[in-house]
């Protein structure tokens, strides 16, 4: 399968654009990403493509709402 690498504008089309890849799979696996990803970090999933595609956006998604939290932390 081939990867399309998609950029985006700012990190909040980002983290919007994760945030939606997540709901799919969520719905597909009926689990929340957080619930998959400790799972996961424990070695209690199998190593199927999507599952390490979720996983890495989970990562994703937290590291840019981390990003965006400290941005906002230095406005105000």
């Amino acid at each position: 399968m081939r990867k399309q690498i998609v950029e985006y504008t700012s990190p909040l089309d980002a983290l919007i654009a994760l945030a939606k890849q997540l709901q799919t799979y969520e719905t597909q696996y009926e689990m929340e990403s957080s619930e998959f990803f400790a799972k996961y970090n424990q070695g209690a999933t199998s190593d199927d493509e999507d599952l390490i595609e979720w996983a890495g956006n989970y990562q994703h998604y937290l590291a840019l709402r981390q990003e965006l939290a400290d941005r906002l932390q230095n406005v105000a």
